[in-house]
């Protein structure tokens, strides 16, 4: 009534009441009457603003990419903020006066394309896309150092780099590029399994060969251990037969010698019995032969006797009729010579 009306703002907003160009009263979430005729509201927001952003940019190696993001920010100083930026409230409908409220998100936004801009410039496409973690780092740290946003009076709450994309057909070079190299190191790890396997097997047949080896070395070494034995046995058997050899030699010529000397002997002693036979034959020289039996038959054995007198019967046996010979007389030649003489029981002869 009469151009007096009363207003309430949230907490959330920081009012300053205007009136005759100068501020009468100010805070956050006020409520007041006014006079709507000489009085203006300025309205500024205290929470924290998220801006989200998409821009595009060149990289190092001429490779367009789009980076997408978000950042927050508050503002600090009311009064440089609305000394720069018109933030007049309208209380009828609820609204700005102007769109300045809305140029300073692009205000935020123009400082942090022109500060991501500088390192992407720098970077090649795959760099670029796989940095956005390290370029919200860098980008956060020098827009809040940024002078620009002290005279805005606004402080950076926060920024973050959502994707770095590059358009769809690099999109798909890189993926087909990426793939081939998946496909690659597949074969790789492929390759390196079989050559796993191939050294594996290797080593196995190296190990065989090496069992092998080992045991024909120790074959070896047991024919030559064998070969070595027979070696000594022959040469001791050859020692052995040497030595029987010059034993059997020296008792040849022993025997050599026993024979000689004892055909020596034989020759001496039939020289003897020669000289002593020269010598009887030389004294019987001259005595009858009748004379010589005689002393033959002396000591003679009485069955040697018989025989004489069969043989001298014989010689003249035509000139006897009968002959008679006993049982007797033949016993006792076959038995040996009796007491008597078998003469004394013999037979005649007439």
């Amino acid at each position: 009534m009469f151009g007096f009306h009363f207003v309430k703002f949230q907490p959330s907003d920081y009012v300053m009441q205007v009136k005759n160009g100068r501020i009468v009263k100010e805070g956050v979430g006020l409520s007041f009457y006014y006079y709507a005729p000489t009085t203006s509201v300025v309205v500024v927001p205290v929470s924290s603003i998220d801006v989200p952003f998409m821009f595009e940019e060149m990289t190092n190696d001429f490779q367009t990419v789009t980076v997408q993001g978000q950042v927050t920010y508050r503002i600090v100083d009311y009064h440089k903020t609305t000394q720069i930026l018109n933030y007049t409230y309208n209380l009828r409908t609820n609204s700005y006066h102007s769109d300045d409220p809305g140029k300073l998100s692009q205000r935020v936004i123009h400082i942090v394309k022109v500060q991501t801009k500088k390192p992407l410039e720098k970077m090649p496409l795959k760099e670029a896309v796989q940095s956005s973690e390290q370029l919200a780092q860098r980008i956060t740290r020098e827009v809040a150092e940024h002078p620009e946003l002290e005279k805005l009076g606004i402080e950076l709450m926060g920024l973050s780099i959502l994707a770095i994309l590059p358009n769809k057909e690099t999109m798909r070079a890189l993926e087909a590029q990426a793939r081939e190299e998946i496909l690659r190191q597949a074969d790789d790890a492929l390759y390196i399994r079989r050559n796993a396997s191939i050294d594996q097997e290797r080593r196995v047949k190296e190990n065989e060969l090496n069992t092998e080896l080992a045991v024909e070395a120790k074959k070896k070494q047991i024919r030559e251990a064998q070969l070595e034995a027979e070696r000594v046995m022959k040469q001791k058997k050859n020692e052995i037969e040497a030595e029987q050899l010059r034993f059997n030699t020296e008792l040849e010529a022993k025997k050599r010698e026993w024979i000689g000397l004892t055909t020596a002997n034989k020759k001496a002693e039939a020289d003897a019995k020669a000289y002593e036979l020269a010598a009887v034959m030389k004294s019987l020289e001259g005595i009858a032969p009748s004379v010589l039996q005689t002393m033959a038959n002396m000591d003679m054995k009485p069955d040697k006797l018989i025989a004489i007198a069969f043989q001298e019967l014989a010689g003249k046996a035509e000139k006897i009729g009968q002959l008679t010979i006993t049982p007797d007389l033949l016993q006792g030649l076959l038995t040996g010579p009796a007491t008597g003489g078998p003469a004394a029981k013999g037979g005649g002869a007439r």
